[in-house]
């Protein structure tokens, strides 16, 4: 017997080609978001569905920030958020919020500011780890799946990261502290309009003060 589907040619079995996994994500209308919306990774978008979480499971929050035409936005997504091992690493010990940068700039200068001043350089995908307070305490950008020579693997750094936030969160949540004391110093608040900052003095200055404190 045919099916209705064969019949008309309207029409197909969207069975045979459902996405295996759907998150938050997929009700977003940013196309770098929604390019993310069927990863393993259980996705939140910034707000305060995301933050709550964070509190109520007392979590750290993993943010991914990024753009539609990233090359290593794209590269990172297929190695590591598309990988259900890696999935697995975040979806049970962190938080995971993806931003888009051209969506929420203010969110993204906030902390790449912070990423700039802790690890020297700057770029995309940028990956922070927050307190559930959202005050950030690791950051950087592009990281491999393994381990390759100076440069930690990004399952490595998941475990590492969850590790100390269980043994040290005393010396997690002082180091965020101290960040956060100097971030404010030169940004009104992480809402703050990219269009109202001065941004090459503001990340040159939070720059040369944050990596002077930086452990």
């Amino acid at each position: 017997m045919r099916t209705l589907a064969q019949t008309d040619p309207t029409m197909s079995d969207t069975t045979a080609t459902a996405p295996k996994f759907t998150n938050a994500l997929a009700k977003e209308r940013s196309p770098y978001l929604l390019q993310h919306a069927h990863n393993p990774v259980h996705w939140l978008p910034w707000g305060d569905e995301a933050f709550a979480k964070a509190k109520a499971e007392d979590k750290p929050i993993f943010l991914s920030s990024g753009y539609s035409t990233c090359h290593w936005c794209h590269v990172m997504e297929r190695e590591s958020f598309e990988n259900e091992e890696v999935a697995k690493l975040i979806n049970e010990n962190f938080i995971p919020i993806k931003v888009d940068r051209e969506e929420r700039p203010d969110v993204d200068l906030t902390y790449m500011t912070y990423v700039q001043a802790a690890s020297g350089h700057g770029g995309w995908p940028m990956s922070v780890f927050l307190t559930p307070e959202l005050k950030p305490f690791y950051g950087g950008t592009y990281y491999p799946p393994e381990n390759t020579p100076g440069r930690i693997g990004f399952k490595n750094l998941l475990n590492e990261l969850h590790k100390v936030w269980t043994e040290d969160r005393k010396g997690i949540d002082e180091r965020a502290a101290r960040s956060v004391e100097k971030l404010q110093e030169h940004l009104d608040n992480e809402n703050t309009a990219v269009a109202d900052i001065n941004h090459d003095t503001l990340v040159q200055k939070a720059y040369d003060d944050l990596s002077g404190s930086f452990d």
